[in-house]
């Protein structure tokens, strides 16, 4: 498994895509997803899933909707216009930085 100060910062970016693709998911939904997407490198702890999950809330990146399942309910997430906009972002974003640490950590021979 990786090393998860690797990937923290880089999970709101994960999730991001993830919604962008599926349209709407809950919680545990997601880890398994990202754990399926990293070939099982990644796993994301509730403690870090929901509290970020509820920042991009209030940052107006996604909304959450409770839909029955089952006997219970169920809160699904999906992006709202704000966040697909920030999700095509933060993809070139963390693109150009990824091109960034290759070009630091495996500097080319002359």
């Amino acid at each position: 498994m990786m090393n998860s100060k690797l990937y923290k910062g880089s999970l709101e970016t994960i999730i991001l895509k993830l919604l962008s693709e599926q349209q709407e998911m809950y919680g545990y939904q997601i880890t398994q997803e990202v754990k399926k997407a990293s070939s099982d490198e990644i796993h994301i702890k509730e403690g870090s899933l929901y509290p970020l999950l509820h920042r991009m809330e209030a940052d107006g990146l996604i909304v959450a909707e409770l839909k029955p399942f089952g006997k219970r309910m169920r809160k699904y997430y999906r992006l709202t216009e704000k966040g697909t906009r920030e999700t095509s972002t933060m993809i070139d974003e963390m693109s150009r930085y990824l091109s960034m640490m290759q070009h630091i950590l495996k500097p080319k021979l002359s």
